[in-house]
């Protein structure tokens, strides 16, 4: 199993938009990056939920239930999809700043590329966000 963190303007698609509505494709993105991770995300896979914009927090964690398939929303170009289900809210939420000042954590895509919206994280780094967020794996 390998971990991600996905990122999201909660004005767009909040974490409680996804647990109410129990999966989603995630779609529409157009980062070449960001969209090979998204080919590498395998069913099963564990994916931390991140708001973006004025929250910055992980929130939530989901699974990916579905690998790699062509983006529907695309009209041109070589893009690609994956389906989530949402699977536990954090008990306390993982904030930018909390993971900016933790040894593991700072080491996140999250924190040196800022921009992408698709990242690995490490098993280790999954283990220290579950841990601050009240979550056991």
């Amino acid at each position: 199993m390998n971990y991600w963190l996905v990122k999201q303007e909660p004005e767009d698609y909040a974490w409680a938009d996804f647990v109410r509505d129990g999966r989603t494709a995630w779609t529409g993105v157009r980062n070449f990056q960001a969209r090979n991770h998204l080919r590498a995300m395998a069913s099963d896979d564990r994916v931390f939920y991140y708001h973006s914009g004025k929250d910055k927090m992980v929130a939530g964690l989901a699974r990916a239930v579905r690998a790699a398939y062509p983006d529907p929303t695309a009209d041109e170009g070589d893009w690609s999809a994956v389906d989530f289900v949402p699977l536990k809210s954090l008990a306390q939420p993982v904030t930018l700043r909390a993971i900016k000042g933790d040894k593991i954590l700072r080491e996140l895509a999250l924190v040196r590329q800022s921009r992408l919206s698709v990242m690995p994280v490490t098993k280790q780094q999954a283990e220290r966000l579950a841990e601050l967020g009240g979550l056991r794996f």
